[in-house]
C-alpha cells in the first residue's frame, strides 16, 4: 500500500512538474519585429495637385506574415509633429469655401511576406484646403507588430500631376 501511495505521489510530481515546463516555455519569442514600409511615392514635400489622383508607391515587408496597411492624409496647418506615442490631427479650419482634406483607407494584404503596391485610388478632392498637410503610411503585420512613416507633403492647385 505504502508503495503505491509512494508511486502515485511520484507520477503526480512528474505531472505536476511537465504541466509547469510547458506553461513557463513560452519566453515570448514570437514575432516581435515590425514590418518594413518603403514609400516610394509621394516623396518628402511633394506638392500634390487639388482635383486630382495621387501617384502612390510602397513596398512592404515583415519577417512573418503582413496582414494590412493603412494610409491617412490630414492636414498639418498647425504645425503638429508625429511621434511613437502622438498623433494630433490639425484643426478642422474652411477657408474661402474650402475645406480641409482628409483621407483615410484600409487595405488587406495578408497573406504576403512582401507586397509592392502601386496605385491611384487616393483623389484629392476639389474643394481640399491649399497648404501643408502629412501622409502617413502604417502597416501591422499578421502577429499585432505596427511601424509607421509620416511625409509632409503639400496640396496646392500647382501641384504635380503624375503621367502614366
Amino acid at each position: 500500500m505504502k508503495t503505491k501511495i509512494n508511486l502515485l505521489s511520484f507520477l503526480l510530481l512528474i505531472v505536476f512538474s511537465v504541466s509547469m515546463f510547458i506553461s513557463c516555455s513560452d519566453d515570448g519569442t514570437g514575432d516581435t519585429t515590425s514590418p518594413a514600409i518603403n514609400l516610394i511615392a509621394p516623396t518628402e514635400g511633394a506638392v500634390l495637385k487639388i482635383g486630382s489622383d495621387v501617384h502612390f508607391d510602397l513596398e512592404l515587408s515583415d519577417n512573418e506574415m503582413l496582414a494590412s496597411y493603412k494610409v491617412e492624409i490630414h492636414n498639418n496647418f498647425d504645425g503638429h509633429q508625429h511621434n511613437r506615442s502622438m498623433s494630433v490631427h490639425g484643426s478642422a479650419v474652411k477657408e474661402n469655401g474650402t475645406e480641409p482634406f482628409f483621407f483615410q483607407k484600409v487595405w488587406d494584404v495578408s497573406g504576403q511576406k512582401n507586397t509592392k503596391i502601386h496605385h491611384h485610388e487616393i483623389i484629392i478632392s476639389e474643394n481640399a484646403t491649399p497648404g501643408a498637410y502629412h501622409l502617413m503610411i502604417y502597416c501591422t503585420d499578421a502577429a499585432g507588430n505596427e511601424s509607421y512613416v509620416a511625409r509632409n507633403i503639400m496640396l496646392s492647385h500647382d501641384g504635380e500631376v503624375h503621367e502614366h
